[in-house]
Order: structure tokens, then sequence, then C-alpha cells
């Protein structure tokens, strides 16, 4: 099954290639050409394009292996001064180099289903739920990035973990951490496991704190991780302040220019009809009129600093991780407190992406096929997210394409997950929804037709060009908030010894 659908995907993949580009496109060219031209120490230092380098040191080692290919094709894509440059030989090697790239991610699929006992859920099910997922393809294969790769790798850590292999489970995750710092978001779940399963072993008492094995484990994994940090970063410990300051940009804004549909996007749209019902002294209103929607300070409610956002995500974080630790070994109960760790991060975390959804449903897929539970909030959390990316994809050449790759995932989610649990259908309701989770992701057809009928029919795309944008995000938080605060609920309900295993 991995084989049919890896060739079936890579079929689409192949058609996508002449498809709409993001600047994500002329990022990753430029990166190709920084790596290729310039020597390490100038790196993180280059600011000819406004697309400097700002991802961890093995992803830019990564892009200096791929530049040797890329002169093969093109080799006036490596200068740094040919901004947007985009010949034919230059799409084809990045769309195939990101094609090629994705067989770690199927390698990562098929570690996870060797690592699930057998049956056809992990044989058939979960495969296609992996490998066709379509917020990667349309992220990846149409916007444009290299996150196939990356979320390969975090799927070898987690069968290694499946397998109680931590230590090499431990070596993928900090190496992937050096890929793209923003798994970070998951790295809680990863030390409270490995703390409590590895370092600590099965009983918690006094005597097990004071152990040889404790320290000699504890140790291993500092080693480990400290190592593949060193690896990475000593080639730059001469500017290592400088490649700090590109990967954490805290000047960016609270959101994203298209705000993410978190907590935060909730917040930004209260101030936003706060400040038309209350006007504030002086007239001053909320920005309603910018083509992308962008907040950098607020008009009604405080405005939030990078600090508040951390506080609020160790603080939310902190139940589901003294649940974790308390907890008896279950790798499914691991898996849960992953989607848990990334969802909090997501939910508050500062100048959140939208792409950032897939570090939660990713893994959700995974457990989908374990439990009725889980399976609900990954329909539930999947639907939205994945509509949620729309946005990106904002050319009208591209409506057809992307609501037949959501159709096609969904559809199939919704049905091989009800062949598993053998839910009970509610009249009106979806498998495994009830009518009104059902209903809420009925809305979001309506969402569909005012963005890209109404909108326009009502004249309104030249006095409120940020509305479309602004209800999609607004209404995609509302599911994402709830998924977040169900799954977080269900989590500490349960009871460790008495949890489920496949």
């Amino acid at each position: 099954m991995i084989i049919a659908t890896t060739f079936l995907t890579c079929c689409v993949k192949l058609l996508l290639i002449p498809a709409y580009r993001s600047t994500d496109f002329e990022v990753h060219r430029n990166w190709l050409a920084i790596t290729h031209s310039l020597p390490i120490d100038k790196w993180y230092y280059e600011e000819t394009s406004e697309w400097t380098l700002d991802y961890p040191p093995f992803f830019a080692w990564f892009e200096y292996l791929l530049s040797f290919v890329a002169a093969r094709f093109d080799k006036d894509m490596l200068k740094l001064d040919n901004i947007n440059y985009a010949s034919d030989k230059t799409i084809l090697f990045q769309r195939l180099s990101v094609i090629l790239s994705d067989f770690v991610y199927v390698f990562g699929v098929h570690r996870i289903c060797q690592a699930l006992p057998k049956g056809w859920k992990k044989d058939v099910v979960l495969p296609i739920l992996l490998l066709t997922n379509c917020g990667l393809i349309m992220v990846d294969h149409i916007h444009f990035q290299y996150n196939g790769i990356m979320y390969g790798i975090l799927l070898i850590s987690i069968s290694l973990m499946l397998r109680d292999q931590f230590k090499w489970a431990a070596f993928w995750f900090a190496f992937l951490l050096n890929m793209k710092h923003i798994y970070v978001y998951l790295a809680p779940a990863y030390f409270i496991y490995l703390l409590r399963h590895y370092c600590l072993g099965q009983t918690l008492s006094t005597k097990s704190l004071l152990t040889r094995k404790l320290y000699l484990n504890t140790l291993q994994l500092a080693g480990i991780v400290l190592g593949v940090c060193a690896v990475s970063f000593l080639p730059f410990a001469s500017h290592l302040p400088q490649v700090l300051s590109r990967l954490f940009p805290f000047k960016r804004g609270l959101c994203h220019a298209y705000w993410a549909p978190n907590f935060w996007a909730l917040y930004n749209t209260a101030d936003k009809l706060a400040s038309v019902i209350l006007p504030l002294q002086g007239n001053q209103t909320a920005s309603m009129t910018g083509g992308l929607v962008q907040e950098f300070s607020h008009s009604v409610l405080p405005t939030i600093a990078p600090g508040v956002t951390m506080g609020l995500t160790l603080i939310f974080s902190i139940p589901c991780m003294l649940k974790l630790f308390y907890m008896d070994k279950n790798p499914f109960n691991f898996l849960r407190c992953l989607v848990l760790s990334g969802l909090t991060s997501y939910m508050f975390g500062w100048h959140v992406h939208e792409k950032a959804i897939l570090m939660a449903i990713i893994p959700l897929s995974i457990i989908s096929i374990a439990e009725p539970a889980d399976a609900r909030m990954f329909l539930i959390l999947s639907t939205v997210g994945h509509y949620s990316l729309f946005p990106l994809l904002f050319p009208a050449a591209l409506i057809f394409v992307k609501v037949l790759l959501m159709l096609l995932f969904t559809s199939y989610a919704f049905y091989s997950l009800h062949k598993i649990h053998l839910a009970r259908i509610t009249r009106f309701a979806l498998p495994l929804l009830n009518i009104w989770e059902s209903l809420y992701l009925y809305g979001l057809t309506c969402v569909f037709l005012y963005e890209n009928l109404l909108h326009k029919a009502l004249g309104l795309q030249t006095k409120l060009p940020f509305l479309p944008l602004l209800l999609t995000s607004t209404y995609c938080s509302l599911g994402v908030v709830y998924c977040w605060g169900m799954y977080y609920l269900d989590f500490l309900r349960q009871e460790g010894a008495k949890t489920k295993s496949m």
C-alpha cells in the first residue's frame, strides 16, 4: 500500500510542477545561492535579498548540498544578484528536489507502520492518511516548501519512541530541531516522556531518584542532544549571536500576514470589533482597509509582547505534561501529549504560521486509528486545519485543485475511520461527530462560498478587502480552539493504567 500510494501521489506532484509558486520559491532559491557562493561565515549575514537565511545550520547544509545538483540544471539560479530568478530549469529543479526529498517522509511512514501491531488499520488506512495528506501537498508542492523531509524525520523519531529506542529517538528529534527550530513546539512532550520512562524508569520513589542508572541515562541523553547541537552550531561559533538573531526574529508582529487560526486570531478580531463599536479618543480605529490582515499593535485591547505568548504557552503546557509524567508507559499517551504540545504552542505562540497546524494533524493521524475519541478530534482538526491553508493558494485558478485535494482526503478520512470504529451515525451528523460539530464543518461551505462568490458579488472587494481572510481565520480559529480544549480535557481525564493500546 505504501508503494502504490507513493506512486499515485508522485504522479499528482509531477502534475503540479507548473502550478502557482509563493515567495518561498524565491526564498529557497536565494538560500541555494547564499550557501553555494559564500563562505559559511557569511551565510547568516548576507542581505542582498530580503529573504535572508533564517533556518538552523542543518537546513543550511541541506541547501548547500542541493546547490551542487542545482548547478547541473542552471548555474544562474546560484547568483546572489539574480533576485526572483525563475527559469524553466530552475522551476523544474526546485520542484523535483521537493518531490525527491519527500522519500524521507515515505520512509518515515514505513517505519511508523512497522512499529505498530499487524492489521489492516495500519497496513492500509494509516499509510493512505499519512501519504495523501492534502495539507502537505498544498504547502510543499504548490505553495513550495520542504516540510516533507522534516516530517519524515519526525515520523522516524516517533517510530523509535514506539519501539522504546529512546536514545535514537532523541538523536533524530535533536537533528530535526537543527533542521527547523519550530519543532521545539513538540519538545516538552519528548522531554517529559524520556525523563519519566528512560531516565527514571517505571517506578517513582526517592530511591529511584538516587540510582546510578538515572544519572547514566540522563547523561547519555544530554550528551546526544548537546552533541547534535554542537555539530550543528560549532562551525558558526564565532558569530553565534548573529545566527540566533536570525532564528528568533522577535521584531516580527504577533501574527503573520494571514492570521493563523488560533487564540490570537480571536483576540485580534475582538480588538477590531471593539475599535468599531467603542472608538478611542481622537477617532482612532483599527485599520480596516488593508489588503492583508496583519496586526502590529492593538487599538482597544492590550498589545501583546513576546513574553506574554511564551508565558501563556508555558502555563497551558504544564497540566498535560504533569499528566504525562504520572501516566503508565504507553507510547499512545506520548503521541496524545505530543499533539497537545504542538497545539498549545500553535494556540498561544508568537508569530505562528498557519502551516504549523500540520505539526498536530500528522501525529494525530497515527492515533486516529486507535480510539474513536482520537479519530473524532482528527476529523475535525484535519478538516478545519486543511481548510485554513486555502488562503495560501489564493489565485482563482487553484480553486478547483485545492478543493479537490481536500475533498478527496477528507472523504477518505471520514469513510475509513468510520469503518474502523463502527460508530453509530446520528441523523444529519457526519460519521463519529455529533450534530453540532457536523454543523460547524458544514459552515465551512458557507465561508468558502462567501469568500469566493458572495464577497465579489456584493462589491466589497474594494471597501473591505480584508474581510474574506478575516472571516476564514476567525471561523477556523473557533474549530481549532474547540479541538484543543476538548482533546486537552479528554487527555486530563484519562486514567494512565486503563488507557487502551492497539
